[in-house]
């Protein structure tokens, strides 16, 4: 038997597991300082609520969906969750705050599941963190999303572009539709079979395509066709990022092929990472609670491939080490009592330990120490015990001194503060 992970399933260890809690902790804390609150979804949905949001013509819903009979539920149709927001957007709704509390800004983080072609930086696993603003349609709720992303951008010392566009609204679209349609038409010869299935349904599409990218840079640009309206939102979206720090270039073939999908779409892109560029994508989707059962309430948000981003940590070498302050090494059964004790008291006093091993002599774990990175090593024997004291050793400097017990964790909590981290 062959005990090895699913095609398109990874295992993340050491420097790769440290990449994702430095991600996960930067976006975490970043939602404390946008006012973001937490949302938890399952990961088992009807498949009906896919088949809604992210359109039939989807790939996602087409070729991508884990999905089956659950035989338990009445033999519904259920799937793994796709995507994250169209759970986001049932659990607003169920929860009735579309009508009595429409504003409301949410937070998620966790795994989702494609079944697509497996390659670096695209998996049939990933872990999705995204954001979701309802009850606001105003620019300003548009320009923030971004803000937030290039703030994350910044911490981790990553170098991003941002490209956005605007795709209008109800009013202006549907002569743009027509352009696009045409267009595909005069052009039918040259498009992929995909592309001759979506010409009529899902005429969007046509820009998103994989394969015509060099023929859609023709086709007609949908902020050529905005409303005033729709003209003025994208053009104060671009003045508060200019005014933001936030560089950025319009890309027209940035789209969402939905009718529900209004006005701003974005997505943040990486040099680092080949064929799997794209590490944000968003937009305005104001249709969707309304298609989805609940009031005419606006929203946006965007979706973060948490995986990609620790690939470019990868990459770039800015993954921060994990080495311990202290190793505290036990040389006897009544040291070893001790070493336990003071082991919690240092953890306690936010100070990282690791206790060694006590069945190897003691040049084996000073070995040790210097090994995983230790700072310092505690070192007590009987002796120190009897007297209660303790060995501490500057492992950088060769130096050591004797410190009494009672003294030691504000000793080495004095000394950790004084020597820079390496």
């Amino acid at each position: 038997m062959e005990l090895k992970p699913l095609r398109g399933f990874q295992d993340w260890l050491g420097a790769e597991a440290r990449a994702f809690t430095e991600v996960e902790e930067k976006l975490r804390a970043l939602m404390r300082r946008y006012h973001f609150d937490e949302i938890r979804t399952p990961m088992l949905e009807r498949s009906e609520l896919y088949q809604r949001s992210s359109g039939e013509t989807s790939d996602i819903v087409e070729k991508q969906m884990y999905a089956f009979t659950d035989s338990d539920e009445a033999h519904t149709s259920v799937a793994l969750r796709p995507e994250g927001t169209p759970s986001v957007v049932r659990a607003y709704i169920d929860a009735g705050l579309d009508r009595r509390d429409p504003e409301q800004r949410f937070f998620y983080n966790g795994p989702v599941f494609r079944r697509e072609r497996p390659q670096k930086g695209r998996y049939r696993q990933h872990i999705q963190f995204g954001v979701e603003v309802f009850g606001r349609a105003d620019p300003a709720c548009d320009a923030e999303l971004l803000i937030m992303v290039d703030d994350l951008r910044r911490e981790l010392g990553l170098t991003l572009r941002f490209e956005i566009n605007s795709i209008g609204d109800a009013q202006c679209r549907p002569a743009y539709r027509a352009a696009l349609i045409e267009w595909g038409r005069a052009h039918l010869a040259e498009l992929c079979e995909d592309c001759h299935n979506r010409i009529d349904r899902n005429p969007l599409r046509l820009l998103d395509c994989k394969i015509d990218v060099k023929l859609a840079a023709s086709a007609p640009k949908s902020i050529d066709y905005l409303c005033e309206p729709c003209r003025k939102h994208f053009a104060t979206v671009r003045e508060l990022l200019t005014a933001a720090g936030v560089e950025h270039r319009v890309n027209p073939q940035i789209v969402r092929g939905l009718d529900y999908y209004t006005r701003t779409t974005f997505e943040v892109i990486s040099d680092a990472l080949g064929a799997q560029s794209t590490v944000v994508g968003g937009g305005r989707y104001d249709g969707l609670v309304e298609l989805m059962g609940g009031a005419p309430v606006p929203g946006i948000g965007f979706g973060l491939g948490v995986d990609r981003w620790v690939l470019m940590l990868l990459e770039s070498n800015k993954v921060p080490s994990r080495t311990p302050d202290a190793a505290i090494i036990a040389l006897g059964e009544k040291a070893l009592v001790h070493a336990v004790q003071l082991a919690r008291r240092l953890r306690e006093a936010g100070v990282a330990v690791d206790l060694l091993s006590p069945e190897r002599k003691l040049k084996a774990l000073l070995t040790r120490a210097g090994k995983i990175g230790a700072r310092f090593a505690l070192i007590a024997g009987d002796n120190e015990i009897e007297r209660a004291v303790v060995q501490l050793r500057d492992l950088r400097r060769g130096e050591q001194q004797e410190v009494a017990d009672s003294a030691v964790v504000a000793q080495l909590t004095a000394q950790l503060r004084a020597t820079p981290s390496a």
